[in-house]
């Protein structure tokens, strides 16, 4: 089943959901009673704005916007429920995209610095992951993937994720055959061994008659380098026109069993709190959280 979340307050294309601590501390308790055992912060910053007060991302935007301190919200509450979390980098939706990967690794190298220093001692610190996406082959990305890597096993010996997607013909005018993706992964995955810990690939790019195929293959190409491999289960449906609402039980229960056909080692999703759970601001996740909820333990007891 779904083992692990992303957590998402630091966004671009979902709505935050203005909780306080004391709605968070309600939504992680449904994810332990639902199997959730990882959560991982999708990103602690994105521009202008930070999970935490950052005094080194106040130095780069005066007008920094935080909520609050959602990092040692999300760490304490890991731990008061037998959770591991997982730390997201910055993305400064800037360097990097233009090709300027120095400059994105070294805002990230004292950024990941401060988060040390403010909660590395913390127990429920378990892992790392590294919030630029990919979907291809780009040397300047794999500049960001080393450097960034090995800076942060320097500050913590921890696994390293990242969740990248394939060029899918629901995303991409011109999609990547196969063949194309299994070439370019190849490639990446060449390069990031050794790094780069666990690649949890998103599910909802492809076609459902796609998928299985892709899932298979991307499980191959990791472990041939020795790489584990999760799957992003997305709980959002991107074959709607609005962005992006909870996805239909059936799609979901498709993927999941995709997944598990393919043997990934485990099963994450973006993400538990907008799409799946019963405290969600939308409605029909607290359908699909029932759906899924009587679904597992329909499993549980056969």
């Amino acid at each position: 089943m779904i083992t692990g979340t992303f957590l998402d307050e630091i966004s671009h294309d979902i709505p935050s959901a203005n909780w306080d601590r004391e709605a968070w501390a309600r939504d992680f308790r449904s994810m332990r009673e639902s199997g959730i055992d990882t959560v991982i912060l999708i990103r602690a910053g994105y521009r202008d704005r930070c999970a935490f007060p950052s005094k080194v991302l106040q130095q780069r935007h005066g007008y920094l916007i935080v909520q609050d301190d959602l990092v040692q919200w999300f760490l304490d509450l890991a731990a008061e429920n037998g959770m591991q979390f997982w730390f997201g980098t910055y993305d400064s939706g800037d360097h990097w995209m233009k090709g300027e990967h120095a400059a994105e690794v070294e805002v990230n190298r004292a950024f990941t610095e401060e988060f040390v220093e403010r909660y590395g001692a913390h127990e429920a610190f378990g892992g790392w992951y590294i919030s630029h996406e990919i979907d291809a082959f780009d040397e300047s990305v794999m500049r960001v993937y080393e450097d960034l890597a090995a800076h942060l096993k320097s500050l913590r010996e921890l696994p390293i994720l990242i969740s990248p997607y394939p060029r899918g013909a629901k995303q991409f005018d011109r999609p990547f055959t196969l063949q194309e993706h299994e070439q370019h992964w190849g490639r990446i995955f060449d390069r990031i061994q050794g790094l780069v810990d666990v690649v949890a690939f998103q599910d909802g790019q492809v076609e459902f008659s796609e998928l299985p195929a892709y899932l298979a293959t991307n499980a191959r190409l990791a472990r041939e380098r020795g790489i584990t491999c999760w799957s992003n289960v997305e709980s959002f449906d991107r074959d709607v026109h609005i962005k992006f609402p909870p996805i239909a039980w059936p799609k979901l229960r498709y993927k999941i069993e995709a997944a598990r056909e393919a043997g990934v080692d485990k099963l994450i999703t973006f993400e538990y709190s907008h799409f799946m759970s019963p405290n969600s601001m939308f409605s029909s996740a607290h359908g699909l959280h029932r759906l899924y909820t009587a679904w597992q333990r329909g499993l549980d007891q056969a």
